[in-house]
């Protein structure tokens, strides 16, 4: 429906009336209309399957359908989307939000929807449908969409979006340090022609880089690449920052920052057995160096599914999950930062050693017990 912010306003890198409408495919809709109010906006709408809401409706199935309403100047969650598609409703009563959001499961949609040709906004059409059906007000998540009143208020939405985007499965460091850094940088990136890959190659080398510095034992050498190594999981949360803004997602994608995030991991890992190997004429270092590396492997093989889809343990997880998942955060890097400060980056090695390994043992343990249930 029309409303006075215009659909091309840009919010996070996207004109408003395509974000909509990418929001609404990756819900799952599976027919979106776009009202005729907006005609002169198609070229937004390139590449997406949306078609233009007509009083005529040939081809609207005559069966109960699930119609939500959503105003033009409402900037939603896919999720957000998702959840008012899968929502419990009585049947012909119109469901409403403050944002003058609308659902409604009816036996006419055609009808429904050929109402709503008519109207150039929300408020005109909820006027009608409240006269024809039954109203409830609409117990939807308030934080799942952001409504412009005017476009000053992209701003906010833009801060609203880039908070939307931190993944449940983050440690505290993460969530209150990287994260920052990244949304910000993310924020003055996507109005760019960089892609996500493109940030998930530039964090890969940014750490190959840090790694070559653990070669030494110096505090100073070590130091700094420990930072270049945390500076690498800054830039590493950009690349996924940016796909989901933009809704250019791709398994491709997913692969390459998982499987190169752990090339890096590797890398330090080897670098730190390899300089402390040179320094002490020992052997142990790279025994340690190869278990620590093998079983890191092997745990980013068994967590890679949960973690591409941020699956975090359910109320009713047991206590091994929530250890895995405990396990998984690379809150990590910040005592790397601070051993590597005294040169005592070995130290790291010898604990990573310990560690994963068990790690690994507690993942396949719960796999085993996964698949006997």
């Amino acid at each position: 429906m029309a409303e006075r912010v215009p659909p091309r306003t840009v919010v996070a890198g996207l004109p408003l009336l395509r974000r909509i409408v990418l929001a609404g495919a990756r819900a799952g809709f599976a027919d979106i209309r776009v009202h005729k109010a907006l005609a002169g906006a198609e070229d937004l709408l390139a590449g997406t399957r949306t078609s233009t809401l007509s009083a005529d409706e040939p081809d609207t199935p005559r069966a109960a359908r699930r119609i939500v309403i959503l105003p033009a100047n409402v900037v939603p969650q896919a999720r957000w989307l998702r959840s008012l598609l899968e929502a419990e409703l009585r049947p012909e009563t119109l469901y409403v939000d403050p944002s003058l959001t609308a659902v409604i499961e009816t036996a006419d949609p055609a009808r429904l929807l050929a109402s709503a040709s008519r109207y150039r906004s929300a408020g005109e059409l909820l006027g009608e449908l409240r006269s024809g059906f039954a109203q409830l007000a609409g117990a939807f998540e308030a934080s799942g969409r952001f409504a412009l009143t005017a476009p000053r208020d992209v701003g906010r939405a833009e801060d609203w979006l880039l908070r939307g985007l931190v993944k449940q499965r983050e440690g505290f460091m993460s969530r209150h340090f990287e994260r920052r850094i990244s949304l910000a940088l993310t924020r003055r990136l996507v109005a760019t022609r960089v892609t996500p890959n493109a940030m998930t190659l530039g964090s890969v080398a940014v750490g190959l880089v840090g790694a070559l510095f653990f070669l030494s034992v110096s505090p100073a050498s070590q130091l700094v690449g420990a930072l270049l190594f945390l500076a690498h999981s800054i830039l590493d949360g950009c690349d996924g920052e940016l796909a989901r803004l933009k809704f250019i997602e791709s398994r491709r994608g997913a692969i390459l920052d998982f499987w190169g995030d752990n090339f890096v991991h590797v890398a330090v890992f080897g670098c730190i057995a390899a300089g402390c190997s040179l320094a002490t004429g020992a052997a142990w270092p790279l025994a340690l160096g190869a278990v620590t590396i093998a079983s890191g492997l092997g745990s980013a093989a068994c967590v890679f599914r949960r973690t591409t889809l941020d699956v975090v343990p359910g109320a009713g997880a047991s206590r091994t999950d929530r250890l895995t998942e405990a396990f998984a955060h690379r809150d990590f890097i910040y005592l790397v930062i601070v051993l590597s400060a005294f040169g005592r980056a070995d130290v790291f090695l010898i604990l990573a050693s310990v560690g994963t390994p068990i790690f690994l043992g507690l993942l396949l343990w719960v796999g085993a017990a996964r698949r006997r249930a």
